[in-house]
């Protein structure tokens, strides 16, 4: 009686086996969503090589123009890009942006005067919140989307979920950008 030999089935196996696993990665990479990080809604690589000029513009703007983003009639805040840096979690402890929006309607108003206090009234507005995870529930907002209200830039928003959002945002006169990027969540009302 001839004795069998397994070992030749036990590499066709884990052949077969790992290359299902490589087809399987291939195939679930490739039906995977990729959204490329649109911070001050540029382009990664144009953020990358072009970060300091973006500072230079914020630091211009505010010497020209006194500026104030306002969520909720409550929460009042200048230009800011510090967010980026931070992780959620900071933002979550420390951070003066949480709790900025709620689950529902949500108010935005911007505010923008030169230093005599006159009000900008041709400025180009920008504005995105989105969630950090992923695109689903990205809002895009253009300036025909603000209403000029008692010199405030308004318009009201629907968040369809609590939880962790994120504002990115550019503000153009006909000779200054100023940029915006706040880390914040919103809560139940």
């Amino acid at each position: 009686m001839k004795k069998r030999n397994f070992w030749p089935l036990l590499f066709i196996g884990l052949f077969s086996f790992t290359f299902s696993m490589i087809i399987w990665t291939i195939y679930s990479a490739v039906n995977t969503p990729v959204h490329e990080d649109e911070t001050f809604l540029k382009s990664y690589q144009d953020l990358d090589e072009h970060f300091n000029d973006v500072v230079n513009s914020n630091k211009a703007f505010s010497n020209k123009y006194n500026f104030q983003i306002v969520f909720n009639d409550d929460k009042k805040f200048d230009l800011i890009i510090d967010d980026m840096f931070k992780a959620q979690r900071v933002i979550e402890k420390t951070s003066l942006h949480k709790n900025s929006f709620v689950k529902g309607k949500n108010k935005v108003a911007v505010l923008v005067t030169d230093k005599d206090g006159n009000i900008v009234n041709d400025l180009e507005i920008n504005f995105r919140i989105s969630r950090p995870t992923n695109h689903k529930f990205t809002m895009d907002f253009k300036t025909e989307d603000f209403k000029l209200e008692n010199g405030e830039f308004v318009t009201y928003l629907e968040l369809p979920l609590k939880g962790n959002w994120n504002v990115t945002a550019n503000f153009k006169t006909s000779t200054d950008t100023g940029y915006l990027y706040i880390k914040s969540d919103a809560t139940e009302q």
